[in-house]
């Protein structure tokens, strides 16, 4: 074809620049501030990142001649069971630039766009090195063929693939971690270029409680460790955001008492005086509305067990048993 004309080069560069600005807003691109102990559970999937990505950026010595770091590590599970916090943790550990973007973020309506936020991902990951680019539900950017892809699909796939490769760059010290809900979606080609794929499994009885515990963090309530136990026994089956949810919807209660409380009464914290929702019947209790209380004097009813249980009940787990086995099974067919 012809060379475009000089004004014509300017307008690409300048959209060009347009394009890797929106792309900048959408990514985290400095250490993230998430730590091994903020994630609950998943052992064996945080051993296998600290083998595959942790050790070969803090020991390179060790990862010379046939010992190759991995360059694409891929994190299979049900959703919601925490690959992007993860991914966060894995950058604070190893101090260094996360590059964390979901298919949507590269996907793009118009076409061939996708393509040109592919080539300036992998650009700004060049300038940054060390660094990991984290990709959320891979699926959908590249699906097999069985899958009814778009044709528009593909040319952002193949940019994918030739960006991989880095043909033509040096792609040492960056690292793709890519997750999937769909692991048997992906296409054959892409699956080769993740050299491990790890499997996410729902948290296990000994990590359910501690989410919990993390959940609800400093505020002030009457859960025991022993309630804590209970809740991890019956939320088996529960992804991590299953029970986040049922975190959110039981800090809510305290919050809700306050909103329908008909009565308040008088209590004494330290010397103080403040207000607190009470039953009618309760001694001291005045008929009141929240309307009427001071900021500064209100006191949160605190959190009881009984509104994580009732959470609990109304919650159902999001991912289905089907969903789990396929998960496994098709993880096992595509290891290697």
């Amino acid at each position: 074809g012809s060379s475009p004309n000089p004004s014509q080069q300017g307008n690409d560069d300048s959209y060009s620049q347009q394009l890797r600005k929106g792309l900048e807003s959408t990514i985290i691109v400095e250490s993230p501030n998430v730590h091994w102990d903020d994630i609950a559970g998943l052992d064996q999937a945080k051993k296998e990142l600290q083998e595959s990505i942790i050790l070969p950026m803090k020991f390179p010595q060790l990862f010379t001649g046939k010992r190759k770091a991995r360059t694409g590590i891929l994190l299979y599970d049900p959703p919601g069971t925490g690959k992007s916090y993860l991914a966060k943790a894995v950058a604070t550990e190893v101090k260094c630039p996360l590059f964390s973007i979901s298919s949507s973020d590269i996907l793009s309506k118009w076409l061939g766009e996708s393509e040109k936020h592919v080539k300036n991902l992998f650009e700004m990951a060049r300038e940054r090195k060390p660094c990991i680019i984290f990709i959320d539900e891979i699926e959908a950017l590249c699906s097999s063929r069985e899958t009814g892809m778009e044709d528009n699909k593909s040319g952002t796939k193949t940019e994918f693939l030739v960006q991989m490769d880095g043909v033509g760059h040096d792609n040492s010290g960056i690292l793709v971690l890519a997750a999937i809900n769909l692991p048997w979606a992906l296409d054959p080609a892409m699956r080769r270029r993740f050299q491990r794929r790890i499997h996410i499994s729902l948290p296990d009885q000994k990590a359910r409680p501690r989410m919990f515990e993390i959940g609800v963090g400093k505020t002030p309530c009457d859960l025991r460790a022993e309630d804590y136990a209970r809740l991890g026994s019956k939320t088996e089956g529960f992804s991590g955001s299953d029970i986040s949810i049922v975190v959110q919807e039981a800090l809510m209660q305290p919050v809700k008492k306050i909103n329908t409380a008909t009565h308040y009464r008088k209590v004494y914290v330290k010397g103080v005086e403040k207000l607190t929702p009470s039953n009618s019947s309760e001694p001291g209790s005045v008929p009141m509305s929240w309307r009427k209380v001071p900021a500064n004097k209100l006191l949160e009813p605190p959190l009881r067990a009984s509104d994580f249980f009732n959470a609990v009940n109304k919650t159902k787990p999001s991912v289905s048993e089907e969903d789990i086995l396929r998960s496994k099974k098709s993880g096992r067919r595509n290891t290697g």
